[in-house]
């Protein structure tokens, strides 16, 4: 997820972040009125209204992912050629990392995602209970000072949302090369009564998994010299 400094609002909730950055070209323009329509997650207007996943994807009772900023869409687009059996969909309100991810799948031609363009907290409110077998959130923004550290993506109140619509035994994976925020967030799940940390050795949350491709986040880091930490939690049977 991109740093982010402007305050916006989205449906009654305060977001905090970037909505765009430079600005678009005609071509980009042109993907965001044409491919992003086909994929575009509509939220229900009634608030107790689920969202209808068999009607978003061709493929019916599929595995469902989820990605919460996805960024420029590397990682959702890798996992989505290394599963074409799991139906995934991702969030993201900065529209320049939209544009990104449309690209590529005009270019592989991949079918088995689906874009939210906003806050991933609006879809939360409207899956329905038990359907998300996986989520990821790499390398959120950390919001590093105190006085903004409610502004931070995991929090009792996200992860309680998360677990209502995540299956049993569903993984939950968070990266980040930020210390804090990943210290941050082993506090907050160990306080939460709905995850379970499933790593037995350091090398599970310091080497990254194969199946984990990088995000241009995380090789930026790299190049600074920074590293990052893999976590994985599972949700705890209801």
């Amino acid at each position: 997820m991109p740093d982010s400094t402007n305050l916006a609002s989205t449906h009654g909730k305060h977001f905090y972040g970037r909505r765009k950055g430079h600005t678009l070209s005609p071509r980009q323009n042109a993907m965001l009125d044409t491919l992003l329509p086909k994929l575009a997650v509509t939220i229900p207007d009634a608030p107790d209204a689920p969202i209808d996943i068999d009607a978003l994807f061709a493929r019916k009772d599929a595995p469902l992912w989820l990605e919460i900023g996805f960024g420029k869409g590397e990682h959702i687009a890798t996992q989505a050629k290394w599963n074409p059996e799991v139906n995934l969909i991702g969030c993201e309100p900065f529209i320049n990392g939209v544009v990104g991810l449309l690209y590529i799948i005009a270019d592989e031609k991949q079918e088995n995602i689906r874009i939210y363009p906003d806050d991933a907290r609006d879809v939360l409110e409207h899956l329905p209970d038990a359907s998300v077998e996986r989520t990821f959130l790499l390398h959120p923004d950390p919001w590093p000072k105190t006085k903004h550290e409610k502004r931070r993506f995991v929090s009792q109140e996200n992860l309680a949302s998360l677990a209502r619509v995540m299956k049993d035994g569903a993984e939950l994976r968070i990266g980040t090369d930020h210390s804090n925020y990943a210290r941050w967030t082993m506090l907050q799940l160990d306080r939460s009564p709905f995850f379970q940390w499933n790593a037995t050795s350091a090398d599970q949350w310091r080497i990254r998994p194969d199946d984990w491709p990088e995000t241009r986040y995380q090789q930026k880091a790299l190049k600074d010299g920074v590293s990052s930490v893999y976590l994985s939690f599972n949700r705890v049977s209801r």
